[in-house]
């Protein structure tokens, strides 16, 4: 009988020891969600304004190399299709260079989406060079440039923006 008793007793404890470690550690999971939270909370306040800059700035970049843009800011400093043609790659390099550290704040995706659109604006401009000669007027490399990017639907900028937007709209 005492054994019993003591049975019981044992049984007991163990029963308001296991409970007591089920709410325990349910009260500390659940203040740990809510630092978790907090600390997210901080977080995205401090964060979001830098994303939203970084799309911002990326969004301007993408305009500034838009080859209409390019070649209405910098063809008066030309004075041959070579020199044009550097000058345009310079413009774009720099630009890409001066944003790199954008890519923290955006996806993956929409990087490699302005990646893309600066590699092809490259490749317009140096095959539209590849059609007139070094010492032509940079007008002539202004016109092939533009013929080029009359040819295409969409312009990889305009894509890589569309991609951009839809970022940020998923931010709100």
């Amino acid at each position: 009988m005492e054994y019993v008793f003591l049975l019981a007793i044992l049984v007991l404890g163990a029963v308001i020891i296991y409970g007591t470690y089920i709410t325990v550690t349910t009260i500390a999971d659940k203040i740990f969600e809510n630092r978790k939270w907090e600390l997210r909370s901080t977080n995205s306040g401090i964060t979001l304004p830098l994303r939203l800059q970084a799309y911002e700035r990326m969004c301007l970049f993408l305009e500034r190399i838009t080859p209409g843009n390019l070649l209405l800011r910098l063809t008066p400093n030309a004075v041959s299709s070579l020199e044009l043609q550097q000058i345009l790659l310079h413009d774009i390099r720099e630009e890409y260079n001066h944003n790199v550290a954008q890519q923290l704040y955006m996806s993956t995706y929409a990087w490699e989406q302005i990646t893309n659109a600066m590699n092809e604006t490259v490749a317009v401009i140096n095959h539209a060079a590849g059609e007139v000669s070094a010492e032509a007027p940079p007008s002539e490399l202004a016109r092939k440039i533009f013929a080029q990017i009359i040819e295409k639907n969409d312009h990889p900028s305009t894509i890589a923006l569309k991609v951009l937007k839809e970022e940020i709209r998923s931010l709100f």
